[in-house]
């Protein structure tokens, strides 16, 4: 998930703190911060991330293979073939390397095997489950990050100045990609109890009641939060588990190249042109929480729930790869939000 300047608050992520479902317990660790930060417990479990060329995506492949996982990663960019996002830098087959890479250094045996896939052709994403089934005959983790719109979006207009076309891509690239992925792949998935899927959104269900302009934009970043509330109902008899995960400002290889221009060596400079970019955080952080989540043996009372990288940092104890946890989205409310001179002091 890549999120320009122009989100709200110039950022990607929400609250700080874990947006749970009506009556869930969000208390209490549960050892996984240590699997987050270290890997393993994933060993034998397979996972499915869908858009993980680059960005969250990518972070959230690597960690999963760094825990064990053996982890099918997809999108559109190979070697060979260039998506609409423009980027050559990096592609799928790339991810599956540095998700291979992991396991052998954490010594899990995660491994990465890449997959061109465009999540809008059914039939595409139809053979990409049936290789899944054939190959490991089981699927644990159902992760959809698919997006790659914000190319299209045109910050500053109305819904009605918007160009039609774009605006129909946003919603297609941030919804129908999730729908049909979720379609194929959740009856592999809800074979076995324990499965989990995770829809990647930006912004928590309660910092996405503000509108987050434009209208397209608003509209392809609230509906995974939906359905994953939708499909936490349909796959909790089955024993698993749906929710929405989002992380806070993400430096993304775009954020970073493109937006900023800088590197993730000094990626402080970029305060210069925007000091609350001092809150940012890598895609590692998510990555982690996902990892989090996925080894929680009682990861079923988040269920429905709204989840940020942040507000998980406080659950299970994990931190972004500098030692610190960002709280992003508490610090966007509380700080950018209002106006306030930029301090992360005791948000990070």
């Amino acid at each position: 998930m890549e999120n320009t300047q122009r989100s709200a608050g110039r950022a990607s992520g929400a609250e700080s703190a874990v947006t749970t479902k009506p009556g869930s317990e969000g208390t209490g660790t549960t050892g996984a911060a240590g699997v987050a930060a270290s890997g393993g417990g994933l060993a034998g479990k397979i996972a499915l991330v869908a858009g993980a060329t680059r960005g969250a995506g990518r972070a959230m492949a690597v960690e999963l293979g760094r825990a064990g996982a053996t982890v099918y990663v997809t999108g559109r960019t190979t070697r060979q073939h260039t998506s609409e996002v423009g980027r050559t830098q990096e592609t799928i087959e790339g991810t599956a390397e540095l998700v291979g890479a992991a396991g052998a250094e954490a010594g899990t045996g995660g491994t990465g095997i890449a997959v061109p896939t465009d999540h809008l052709d059914p039939e595409q994403v139809r053979a990409l489950v049936e290789r899944i089934e054939r190959e490991q005959g089981r699927l644990d983790i159902l992760v959809n990050d698919i997006w790659g719109g914000d190319i299209h979006v045109e910050w500053d207009k109305k819904m009605w100045e918007h160009d039609l076309d774009k605006g129909l891509r946003i919603l297609r690239l941030g919804m129908e990609t999730h729908i049909v992925t979720s379609r194929f792949a959740l009856p592999l998935l809800v074979r076995n109890p324990g499965g989990l899927v995770v829809e990647v959104t930006d912004g928590t269900e309660e910092y996405n009641q503000r509108y987050r302009k434009p209208f397209y934009y608003d509209l392809a970043k609230a509906a995974p939060l939906r359905m994953s509330r939708a499909l936490a109902e349909e796959v909790k008899e089955y024993d698993c588990t749906a929710l929405c995960l989002t992380p806070g400002w993400l430096r993304s290889e775009a954020m970073l190249d493109t937006y900023f221009k800088v590197t993730e060596d000094d990626w402080m400079a970029g305060t210069k042109q925007n000091p609350h970019f001092a809150i940012s955080e890598t895609p590692t952080f998510v990555g982690r929480a996902l990892v989090a989540l996925a080894t929680d043996p009682e990861v079923a009372r988040w269920n429905g729930a709204s989840l940020s990288s942040g507000g998980l940092a406080k659950e299970y104890g994990f931190t972004d790869v500098d030692g610190s946890a960002p709280d992003a989205w508490r610090y966007i409310t509380e700080v950018d939000q209002e106006s306030k001179e930029a301090d992360v002091t005791g948000y990070r």
